[in-house]
């Protein structure tokens, strides 16, 4: 018996547009119709990728490089193919994921200026150039997503958590550039990307993106195949 392979299904966007949210969501309905699923963030999937998130984001982080930057984040990529998200693939398990390689793209391609050959480039060498199934991302007003991930910090610091601070804490134009970027992608990439506008209520934007799931990927189980 055979399984057939999950589906890997990636969420990106700015901070704040509430892709955790809407990951949760999808896991859920998938999982009720039958679905074996696990969401999993980048970065920080793994626990050796935990201790690189705590470096990466930060505010304490200071000096770091952006080629340095993008390195750690393929060094928790790397790591989180291997140990997590290509197992379960395998098993038939459908993996959701807090961004992967579109966010470097964008990040440190686009941000940090580094240019997107490079970005793609290390994508082939260290992560077997593996494509998402379907990537939702997710787009709102670049002002307003940093408000309210800043806002989020803030309440996370207050409350002694981890401090993720370190990206919010960049200008309007580097995140300018973030947004451009991803829209560049979803332009290049139609047949994967897919935009929904993260604006509207949470409820209207669960109903589109369970709609471009099962238009794209279908979510009814399947028994094992032969």
């Amino acid at each position: 018996m055979a399984r057939q392979r999950g589906k890997f299904i990636t969420f990106e966007g700015l901070d704040g547009v509430g892709k955790s949210t809407q990951i949760e969501n999808l896991a859920a309905y998938l999982r009720e119709r039958g679905r074996d699923v696990i969401t999993t963030p980048e970065p920080g999937g793994t626990i050796i990728g935990q201790k690189l998130r705590s470096v990466l984001l930060s505010s304490r982080t200071e000096g770091l490089s952006p080629l340095a930057e993008l390195a750690l984040m393929f060094a928790d990529r790397a790591q989180h193919l291997d140990e997590l998200i290509l197992p379960a693939l395998e098993r038939g398990t459908w993996v959701l994921c807090d961004r992967f390689t579109d966010s470097s793209e964008a990040y440190q391609g686009g941000g940090r200026e580094l240019g997107n050959a490079l970005v793609l480039q290390l994508h082939k060498l260290l992560c077997k150039d593996l494509q998402p199934d379907l990537t939702i991302l997710m787009v709102s007003n670049v002002e307003a997503s940093v408000a309210r991930a800043r806002r989020r910090n803030v309440q996370q610091l207050a409350q002694s958590q981890a401090d993720e601070n370190r990206f919010e804490q960049e200008n309007r134009a580097f995140y300018r550039r973030v947004h451009h970027a991803y829209l560049a992608i979803a332009a290049r990439e139609p047949q994967r990307v897919v935009a929904v506008d993260a604006k509207e209520p949470m409820a209207l934007v669960h109903k589109k993106i369970v709609g471009i799931v099962e238009e794209r990927l279908g979510a009814t189980n399947q028994l094992s195949r032969i």
